[in-house]
């Protein structure tokens, strides 16, 4: 099975070396809206063309891995490749996804093609989880804690105040809102008591650092409604500490079962990522295998990971699956 990658940042490199470690996929082609010339791939032989010709080398590829620049992106770019493409790509804007469903099924069925958005961990792996708990246990509560781990978009917002050269941003999980939901005491838990922000910040030579504290702290939809904490480094701190790119999470389902009500359940389900972008990567190499043998079988239009059966992730034939993984 052919790959082609759309794209090339941290989350293209996590698609690649996932792609590497896989013997039934190949990395065919990348395409970049850079200099091609300034992508160096890590596999050998791949080629590096401009994303203004793609269109040109669709016989050859069986899944495009759209990988956006942002959360911009990927409204755009994703239904326009459904229409030539089997499409994949990590949309991570929760409000946004019906719509942009909308359009790539849209497209995809126009074309006769398959996609599938919105893949990773959350959503994605965290999505199924949720679905998983709302069934086995209709009486009951959800409960999604993030990190601790670096967040790219907030981490980005951080990069745009004036006055900051560098910054990180790491969302933590309140632990005695762990701990309670853990016991299942089903707390009612607001937005501050479920995470904290801790941003680590570098800034420009005589910055006013009070401003930049203040702009952070009141951010509207990203930091305002969380007790967050800024802290100054110099350029040497930030690449020494904060390079790396760590996440992780946890999606609890707490309920009730019995007659009265009497037993207690809960589910938990947890992720510890050294590398977001390697592990989302790997997830969409998972699904893409999924999408292009769907298609193969006549299936078009967009899906999510609610669609799609487990099986369809592996390598292995149905026999082999139920010997080995049942």
């Amino acid at each position: 099975m052919k790959i082609a990658i759309l794209g090339y940042g941290n989350l293209a490199r996590g698609v690649e070396s996932a792609i590497a470690q896989n013997a039934d996929l190949e990395l065919e082609y990348v395409f970049t809206r850079r200099d091609p010339a300034s992508v160096k791939v890590k596999t050998d032989g791949v080629i590096v063309r401009s994303a203004d010709d793609i269109l040109k080398y669709k016989e050859d590829i069986d899944v495009l891995v759209i990988c956006g620049g942002s959360a911009t992106d990927l409204p755009e770019m994703t239904p326009k490749y459904a229409k030539d493409f089997n499409v994949i790509d990590s949309f991570d804007t929760h409000a946004r996804i019906p719509e942009h469903f909308a359009n790539v099924d849209k497209a995809a069925r126009e074309g006769g093609h398959t996609a599938l958005i919105s893949c990773g961990w959350d959503p994605g792996m965290f999505s199924l989880l949720r679905l998983y708990g709302n069934a086995i246990l209709p009486e009951g509560q959800d409960y999604t804690f993030w990190g601790k781990g670096v967040s790219q978009g907030h981490s980005d917002a951080i990069r745009r105040v004036k006055g900051v050269k560098n910054g990180k941003q790491y969302t933590i999980p309140v632990e005695s809102a762990l701990e309670s939901v853990r016991n299942g005491e089903n707390p009612v838990l607001t937005t501050r008591q479920k995470h904290t922000r801790e941003c680590f910040v570098v800034p420009e030579e005589g910055a006013d650092l009070a401003a930049i504290e203040k702009a952070i702290k009141t951010m509207p939809n990203y930091f305002d409604e969380y007790d967050t904490t800024v802290h100054f480094i110099t350029e040497e701190e930030f690449d020494r500490d904060h390079k790396g790119i760590p996440h992780g999470g946890f999606v609890f389902r707490s309920g009730v079962t019995g007659f009265a009500k009497e037993n207690k359940h809960v589910i938990e389900y947890s992720l510890k990522l050294d590398s977001n972008p390697e592990f989302t990567g790997s997830v969409l190499v998972a699904y893409a295998r999924a999408i292009f043998k769907l298609n193969t079988e006549g299936v078009t239009g967009c899906k999510t990971v609610f669609d799609i059966a487990p099986a369809y992730l592996s390598p292995l034939s149905g026999e082999e699956i139920r010997a080995h993984l049942l």
